[in-house]
């Protein structure tokens, strides 16, 4: 009987503990990608202890603000514009970057009234110090030469002196988006004339077919200027990041800007990276790190929509270049931005 008896009792134990696992150990100060759902076109502004981001919602504008990245899912968010019923920007809300400059906060963003051959570049513009407070006055088109299909445009400052750039077309038909750049007065004024500086080309730049695509342009600075962007249709798995290098410091002259013959970042159906792009950049909380910004698809064949994520990853420099890896498996531990807790 008493060998009846221990058997049952190791049976109801043994069942009890299979069906209650103890979950395994959450490993500490690490996080996960993706670290914010349906984002795409993400962009991360740092100012003093805060990091503020924006990301395509189409339909508003909606400001992020955390002091670590790590914990983005959990930041205090606002919708802070939402655009008028009708009228040139009323639609399509595309890739929202927030600047601060000198002394008042700046929003580019691209909008049409629902016919893309009407896409441009706007600016929002708030005064108060905190960019979720104050009033975010609309400043109207930003008069971009040639009035020209513009979208993801995006401010640089160097050596004091502000640049703008942005996918654009030459003519008034889609045939082909190039990366063109501007010199600015000030964040509202350009004062030269638009310079063409990429045009895709390159093997893995051409896929989707026509329009061929280069876009969302993004400044990088390390003992000389870049611009990363974005190629082949985001409509495709193949939509990767490539690197544009200024060897000298005329930035407006095209004939600096030298383009690498290889993508910086790249699809990895491993890693669910399908389409990753549209990036920008960040410092680590101390300063000692720099980290990337992206979107993906976790699934081939989604295209541009809202399956989007953003993920972040650390990236570092060989040969004075930036060096971006492959992406990080989407549930893999990521150590925290050094400065974390």
């Amino acid at each position: 009987m008493r060998v009846v008896l221990f058997f049952f009792l190791f049976l109801v134990f043994s069942c009890e503990e299979k069906s209650d696992p103890t979950p395994p150990p959450v490993e500490a100060n690490t996080f996960k990608n993706p670290v914010l759902n349906s984002s795409p076109d993400p962009w991360v502004f740092q100012r003093g202890a805060k990091y503020y981001v924006t990301f395509t919602t189409g339909d508003n504008i909606t400001l992020l603000v955390t002091e670590e990245m790590s914990d983005l899912a959990l930041a205090e968010n606002k919708i802070i514009w939402t655009p008028p019923a009708t009228g040139l920007n009323s639609k399509n809300i595309w890739a929202p970057e927030i600047h601060y400059v000198v002394d008042r906060w700046y929003i580019y963003y691209a909008a049409d009234d629902g016919k893309n051959e009407n896409h441009r570049m706007w600016v929002l513009e708030n005064t108060s110090d905190d960019p979720l407070q104050g009033t975010w006055v609309d400043k109207g088109k930003l008069p971009l030469p040639g009035d020209k299909w513009a979208i993801d445009g995006t401010l640089g400052t160097i050596n004091g002196v502000h640049y703008f750039a942005w996918s654009g077309w030459e003519s008034d038909e889609n045939i082909r988006q190039d990366i063109y750049i501007v010199k600015m007065l000030d964040p509202l004024t350009p004062i030269s004339d638009r310079i063409k500086i990429s045009s895709p080309g390159l093997p893995w730049e051409l896929a989707g077919g026509v329009p061929a695509v280069n876009e969302a342009p993004q400044f990088l600075i390390h003992d000389n200027v870049f611009i990363t962007y974005s190629a082949s249709g985001c409509w495709t798995d193949e939509y990767s990041i490539g690197l544009l290098s200024a060897t000298s410091g005329n930035l407006l002259d095209a004939s600096s800007w030298v383009k690498s013959d290889q993508p910086l970042l790249t699809k990895n159906a491993a890693a669910l990276a399908y389409g990753p792009g549209h990036n920008s950049f960040f410092k680590s909380k101390d300063g000692d790190e720099d980290w990337l910004t992206y979107h993906a698809n976790l699934n081939p064949g989604a295209g541009c929509g809202d399956e989007r994520s953003m993920r972040m990853q650390k990236f570092t420099w060989q040969n004075g270049k930036p060096f971006f890896g492959e992406p990080v498996t989407p549930g893999r531990a990521i150590k925290v931005p050094s400065g974390e807790n």
